[in-house]
């Protein structure tokens, strides 16, 4: 169905001024710009006082498996995102095999859930042919750095032989060949965590001769975080990969106020010709399991081990002194505050009276040790508890969003009772609070951190703008209202002021109601594309 945007303020998605005018959308494809004449067989929509933007690009995202099981996909329809990428974090489901498939469906589950579906899929390739099965929104796929060590490395703390080097270069090309957009790696999580600065230097190359690019959950966030930084700008530089800075934060007390720091190091590396970009979420708590936080020795072997170590009195001292003492590489260098870590979701139904809940207070109520509980909890759940962890600092976030290579990504776990509400408010939060109330960015420069920046990093170039002949991913927002409608009490509500959202010109949201239409499709990159 052709359809006519009548009397909209056009934001195109590129920072220059906001104009009031029309938009005709044809066989999915914006056909014209500006004032449209009465098109016969177009469905009107009057858009007055609504803002039409391109389709929102969420550059880290956590739906590897809801697109596959979820039509709705309320989540991220509802707040206008379109496009969303996956595989984040170096831990996915593709490329794998069934040994490492069983291992990975076990470890994501506090990510991910484990839905009874057919897992007929085991490179990328066949993953994104399961995508294009239908889907709510687009999907792009980012080749898992973590999995392909499992996959070939397995989950041990140990080097890679030049043999098994060769042959994770071979799957990151084959996945690269199949469509993915580059590589992720979670240099805090098991097993990717334990590759070397020249294994990553190793597949980058694979990724840059593809015109991919690398998104790396770097070793720390906390102490240690620039040196992290630091790091992951140095593989850059080195394979001469593009670099996308994934949920780009400072967090912790140690770096309270340290943003400037951080995006000196960011200009630094833009200034010696490396490719940077990065992403945030517009909130302060991070979002993990809670066994995210144990150190990466207790974490190899994947969780079948971690449970074993969970009952080992010599393991669980050395666990209680990293934790406690020293400071886990799991909670990112620094002594873990168990008033940080509070439950958002659990796999065992029986431990459902602790979501909302911190540690600490769980270990008052209990009148029992705070480490014990936290050793307790993973027991019982299988490793499968979530929890939000409050380290942000506003100021950090408000610079950060600020720099000019600032994307938006939501970084939402979908699952369990009370899961962060970035999964749900990310894109209207950023509109809402950080343009109309706070004024920390403008309307326009907003929509282009959400639209056509990340369009960019993706090399998509018929999307993420309005002109004719881009693809009709679009949404229409009420500047005056739109907001998250999402909370840490109630994080699943609905975004606000967000009536309409087309996917490749399909209605996919109608006067704020989902239309069940899943017109999403897998993007694939085209190997050597910049």
């Amino acid at each position: 169905m052709n359809l006519l945007v009548r009397g909209a303020t056009l934001v195109d998605g590129t920072g220059t001024p906001a104009r009031r005018g029309d938009a005709l959308v044809v066989d999915g494809r914006i056909a014209e710009l500006g004032e449209v004449g009465t098109t016969a067989g177009a469905r009107v929509l009057d858009a007055a006082g609504l803002v039409l933007a391109p389709g929102f690009v969420d550059l880290h995202a956590h739906s590897d498996l809801a697109v596959l099981t979820d039509p709705e996909h309320l989540a991220k329809t509802t707040q206008g995102v379109t496009t969303e990428v996956l595989g984040q974090d170096g831990l996915g489901y593709a490329p794998v095999d069934d040994d490492a498939l069983a291992v990975l469906r076990e470890q994501l589950a506090g990510w991910n859930g484990v839905p009874d579906l057919a897992w007929d899929w085991r490179t990328v390739g066949e993953y994104l042919d399961r995508v294009d099965r239908g889907a709510a929104v687009n999907v792009a796929y980012l080749v898992p750095q973590g999995t392909v060590r499992a996959v070939v490395v397995g989950t041990g703390d140990r080097p890679a032989t030049a043999a098994e080097l060769v042959r994770m270069q071979d799957l990151v090309a084959a996945g690269m060949a199949d469509g993915a957009f580059g590589m992720s790696s979670g240099l805090t999580y098991v097993p990717g965590a334990f590759a070397d600065t020249a294994e990553l230097v190793a597949l980058c190359e694979v990724v840059a001769r593809a015109g991919g690019f690398y998104a790396p959950h770097q070793r720390s966030y906390g102490r240690g975080a620039l040196e992290a930084y630091a790091e992951v700008v140095e593989v850059a530089r080195r394979s001469g990969v593009a670099l996308h800075l994934t949920h780009a934060t400072m967090n912790f007390a140690v770096n309270a106020g340290r943003a400037g720091e951080f995006l000196a190091l960011v200009d630094a590396a833009l200034a010696d010709g490396v490719d940077v970009t990065l992403d945030t979420y517009p909130y302060l708590p991070g979002s993990t399991t809670l066994a995210a936080v144990l150190p990466s020795w207790a974490s190899a072997g994947g969780p079948a081990a971690v449970l074993d170590r969970l009952q080992d009195p010599e393991a669980l001292r050395r666990i209680r002194y990293a934790l406690e003492v020293a400071g886990s590489d799991g909670c990112h260098g620094v002594v873990v505050q168990w008033s940080t870590l509070q439950v958002s979701g659990v796999r065992d139904p029986g431990l459902s009276g602790l979501v909302g809940a911190t540690i600490e207070q769980v270990a008052a109520a209990r009148g029992a040790d705070a480490f014990d509980v936290f050793v307790d909890v993973l027991r019982r759940d299988r490793l499968g508890t979530t929890i939000l962890q409050h380290v942000g600092h506003e100021e950090n976030v408000r610079a950060i969003m600020r720099h000019p290579q600032h994307c938006g990504g939501s970084d939402g776990l979908l699952v369990g009772a009370r899961p962060h509400p970035r999964a749900w408010g990310t894109f209207p939060r950023y509109l809402g609070h950080y343009v109309r109330r706070e004024g920390v960015l403008g309307l326009e420069e907003c929509v282009a951190h959400l639209t056509s920046r990340p369009a960019r990093r993706l090399g998509l170039t018929d999307r993420g703008v309005l002109r004719p002949g881009a693809v009709a991913d679009l949404v229409l927002f009420d500047p005056a209202t739109v907001d998250a409608g999402a909370t840490f009490e109630d994080p699943r509500r609905q975004a606000v002021g967000i009536p309409h959202v087309l996917v490749g010109g399909v209605p996919v949201v109608t006067d704020g109601v989902r239309t069940g239409a899943v017109p999403g499709r897998a993007l694939r990159h085209r190997a050597g594309a910049p």
